[in-house]
């Protein structure tokens, strides 16, 4: 999988990415970036990212807030075209990096579609047994091929 370290040493991490990284880069604006998670479990699910350091949200520039919002329309009208998702959920969560001594939060977004009926893709089943409820964090990794294709096909229908 790809990371993107915005010429720091330190790469981005999650704690609901399956192997500490925020995926595959699938898309970027000028200030945010969108990553393909590495956990499928909710279909189409991605993390979309900051490009520069900020810890709060309060922090964030007034340009960054009107791109985000930019943003978030476009991925959810890609993903609607796409999956046709019933809702989406959108995340700000910053626990994990509070466990450990001198945290240092960055700003990002997971953006979970979320199905009341299951949706097939690639011959595969994703369902969503807590539609309604809280997205849980559990792991389904897709093999490269239906990874790839969800990533072109994600790629062509976010329009920024």
């Amino acid at each position: 999988m790809n990371t993107i370290n915005n010429n720091s040493s330190e790469v981005k991490t999650c704690e609901f990415s399956v192997d500490s990284s925020y995926g595959d880069l699938i898309s970027e604006t000028e200030y945010w970036e969108i990553f393909l998670a590495p956990s499928q479990r909710y279909l189409g699910t991605c993390v979309v990212s900051l490009k520069r350091e900020c810890e709060d949200l309060k922090d964030l520039k007034t340009e960054e807030w009107v791109d985000f919002g930019i943003l978030v329309e476009s991925m959810e009208k890609a993903n609607k075209k796409t999956f046709n998702a019933d809702l989406f959920n959108w995340s700000c969560l910053k626990n994990k990096v509070y466990r450990k001594d001198n945290p240092s939060p960055h700003i990002h977004w997971h953006f979970i579609p979320r199905y009341e009926n299951p949706r097939e893709f690639e011959g595969l089943k994703f369902d969503d047994p807590d539609f309604g409820f809280f997205a849980r964090a559990i792991t389904k990794e897709l093999s490269e091929s239906p990874r790839d294709k969800l990533m072109e096909m994600m790629k062509d229908n976010i329009d920024l």
